[in-house]
């Protein structure tokens, strides 16, 4: 999957926001190129500083991120928000035992995922470069972190 083919299914997704990180929306310019998915059924999920339930990173966050390597040409991450339950089934250990099994996944080896590098104690996963192996399950996964989003935020309705 290609970085643009995972935004357009994402933002296809029923009351998906998303986000760009640039200087034209005052993100930090740590973010800038970044893209943030919100469950967003009033079109302001960004104004009230929501979570999101899924990213995409697209370079190296210096003294913070740079596990998986992202400043390699063409390398991006995807990481989803899928809970502890899932995340289990999915990396074989629950988000709380992560540092210990961290070491034994490349965090920069593309199509495949894993543990989120930085965030997997609060149930995230990553894959650099979805690809075969993991489009098919990235593309479940996004829909089911959209929709986990939707209920702890009540499922609320378009106010149109």
């Amino acid at each position: 999957m290609t970085l643009d083919e995972i935004i357009g299914f994402t933002t296809a997704l029923p009351q998906v926001g998303v986000l760009r990180a640039g200087p034209e929306n005052g993100a930090p310019e740590a973010a800038w190129g970044d893209v943030f998915f919100f469950h967003d059924p009033d079109g302001d999920a960004y104004e009230r500083r929501r979570m999101p339930f899924a990213t995409i990173v697209v370079k190296d966050h210096p003294g913070f991120d740079t596990a998986s390597e992202l400043d390699r040409p063409g390398v991006f991450r995807v990481n989803i928000a899928v809970g502890r339950r899932l995340f289990e089934e999915l990396v074989g250990h629950p988000p709380a035992a992560h540092p210990e099994h961290a070491a034994e996944v490349d965090p920069a080896a593309a199509d495949r995922i894993i543990g989120h590098p930085v965030y997997a104690a609060q149930g995230w996963v990553a894959v650099v470069c979805p690809g075969e192996a993991t489009s098919a399950r990235v593309r479940e996964l996004l829909t089911a972190a959209r929709e986990r989003d939707a209920a702890r935020h009540g499922g609320r309705a378009r106010r149109d």
